[in-house]
């Protein structure tokens, strides 16, 4: 791993003990089987719709996947999920106005190729970005890619790190269980998806969107199926794995059935402190009805680790629903994939930021969307 990640080498070696026991009290603190506390109220703030035919420095803007807030700048940076096929793998970086009149217009005020550590950008269909974080300690971006399973390939997903010029600076390891392997690993394009620091940037904390072949069916319409969230320290240290189980798919597509999906698209810290508590987007589209976003509140406290087990009857993390994005007056829904934590307003509520990946498809949309969270 690159020297940069480890900038800090002393200081996170001297929290690194305390970290670990901390983080095994804080997980183990509630009993088996505890529910996350009720009470939440989410509204809509606003939205912005941005076309699919924009160009920004030569680049086509789309398939925006990650979003995370940069609160001592202000900016937002966003990571699309280009594979290299249109224009290199890259960031975004943004701004725009959030506050009890609504989210104002985004601006785009830079880009950046992700750059492999050779120095050079990204081959086509050679990796595939999905969530991009801030590191709170050093401003590099953290982000997930989740690696290819085809009948002649075999690529592990992965985190790297990036330097906010876009050079390399580093890649965290990852489970053995998320490995491509012939007979287990994860599926195609159910790979990493979710992440996010924690723990004041301590822990860093990712999500595979569907289940690992070995964990079991994908969700259908009469049952859902389960993920796994994994824990570890922000240079790499595998610290657990827990079971999250995501909702039956919402609908039955139309005409033809068993054309439906529920995945876990992103997640984020609840608290910047709480190691425990998470929210968890899941992402659910069916063909002929369209998309149901349900952003859920997990708290992995009582919950089985599994980091070297299989599931077998492994106790999932508890979970509540936060909100249905049906519920807050959007007139549409699109494929949103991306969420963060923005400023918070004057009347004490939190900002929640969310972004859709359109896909690069004219019949989808670009939508950023703003909910104030009590």
């Amino acid at each position: 791993m690159d020297s940069v990640v480890f900038v800090r080498r002393g200081q996170a070696r001297r929290a690194q003990t305390l970290l670990v026991a901390a983080v095994a009290l804080a997980l183990a603190a509630a009993p088996a089987g505890a529910e996350p506390e009720s009470g939440h109220a989410v509204r809509l703030l606003g939205e912005q719709v941005i076309p699919n035919d924009l160009d920004f420095q030569g680049t086509r803007v789309g398939g925006l996947s990650g979003i995370d807030f940069d609160s001592r700048t202000g900016d937002y940076v966003l990571i699309s999920d280009d594979r290299s096929e249109r224009n290199p793998a890259r960031f975004y970086t943004a701004r725009f106005a959030v506050g009890e009149n609504g989210l104002g217009p985004v601006e785009f005020t830079g880009t950046r190729p992700l750059l492999t550590p050779g120095g050079t950008v990204y081959g086509p269909k050679s990796l595939d970005p999905e969530e991009i974080r801030i590191d709170p300690w050093s401003g590099d971006y953290f982000w997930s890619q989740e690696g290819e399973r085809t009948d002649t390939v075999l690529a592990d997903p992965s985190v790297r790190i990036t330097r906010p010029d876009g050079t390399f600076a580093g890649e965290l390891p990852i489970p053995d269980n998320e490995r491509m392997q012939p007979n287990s690993g994860p599926r195609q394009n159910l790979a990493l998806e979710g992440a996010t620091f924690a723990a004041g940037g301590s822990l860093f904390l990712t999500s595979v969107e569907a289940p690992l072949l070995q964990d079991g069916p994908l969700a259908t319409t009469t049952a859902g199926a389960t993920s796994r969230i994994t824990v570890q320290t922000r240079t790499g240290q595998l610290l657990a794995q827990y079971p999250y189980t995501m909702e039956p798919v919402f609908a039955e597509s139309r005409p033809q059935p068993d054309l439906g999906m529920n995945g876990i698209a992103s997640i984020l810290a609840v608290d910047p402190v709480d190691p425990a508590k998470v929210l968890v987007l899941e992402r659910s589209f069916v063909f002929g009805v369209g998309n149901k976003i349900r952003i859920y509140e997990a708290d992995l406290r009582g919950a089985t680790n599994v980091l070297d087990a299989p599931l077998g009857n492994a106790r999932p993390a508890a979970k509540r629903l936060l909100v249905d994005l049906a519920d807050v007056g959007l007139r549409n829904i699109d494929n949103v994939e991306g969420m963060t934590w923005g400023p918070r307003l004057p009347s004490g509520e939190r900002t929640l930021i969310l972004v859709s990946d359109n896909n690069f498809a004219d019949n989808q949309i670009t939508q950023f969307i703003a909910l104030a969270v009590r």
